[in-house]
């Protein structure tokens, strides 16, 4: 009885040693779980912390690892833009699959769908029909990448904010309310709302997100 538990434990080791050195090598994933302070993520230096954190649980974390996020200008700080943060690419995910090349083709014709936006942990993030709807990622960011003009809140204060201001998320499995180019997005869907302000927690949920975010090797 001893000699089988020993050769099943074994067996089972080696069946997943390949996904761990997927995991290891993955230089992209959507994060399994939130900060959990709705759009206040402690700025751009606190979402790549929960970045690099949650690479680390993975055995991925000797990468630079960057959110990709875009902040618009404020206090006399120029914008900064999602598509610079993340490095030149290729990104694959949890499982080895190729999800863009470069940040051209990130934000082309890229490879991201439900089956290949995974998390670090290489499950897939639940989506419109599933409950609950994880879908909405926060990016801030328009479709090219780049960040919104000086205005309307697109970014919860620069993700400092967890009460007023909004921010705008895609959609990780390019599926939305309407068969439009907005609602396949994956960068750049909708703003946030909800009766917080828009950038609570509860805000993030109400539309089918849980403040997620879409994590990039820059090296």
């Amino acid at each position: 009885m001893i000699r089988m538990s020993v050769l099943a434990a074994s067996l089972c080791c080696l069946a997943a040693a390949p996904l761990h050195a997927q995991q290891a090598n993955m230089t992209f994933f959507i994060t399994s779980k939130p900060i959990g302070n709705g759009g206040n993520l402690g700025g751009l230096a606190g979402a790549d912390n929960w970045c690099r954190t949650l690479a680390q649980e993975a055995g991925a974390g000797a990468k630079t690892w960057r959110a990709y996020l875009s902040t618009q200008a404020a206090d006399g700080k120029p914008a900064i833009n999602a598509r610079d943060r993340i490095g030149k690419g290729p990104w694959t995910n949890a499982k080895g699959v190729v999800v863009a090349r470069d940040v051209a083709d990130l934000h082309g014709a890229n490879g991201l769908t439900k089956q290949t936006a995974l998390n670090e942990k290489a499950e897939v993030i639940n989506g419109r029909g599933d409950q609950p709807n994880r879908h909405d990622i926060l990016t801030g960011s328009q479709p090219d990448g780049t960040a919104f003009a000086v205005g309307e809140d697109r970014t919860c204060k620069n993700w400092t904010s967890s009460v007023q201001g909004s921010a705008v998320m895609g959609h990780s499995d390019r599926l939305g309310l309407r068969d439009d180019e907005p609602s396949k997005s994956w960068n750049s869907s909708h703003g946030s709302r909800g009766p917080d302000g828009g950038c609570s927690q509860a805000d993030l949920r109400s539309t089918g997100g849980d403040g997620l975010l879409y994590c990039f090797a820059a090296n």
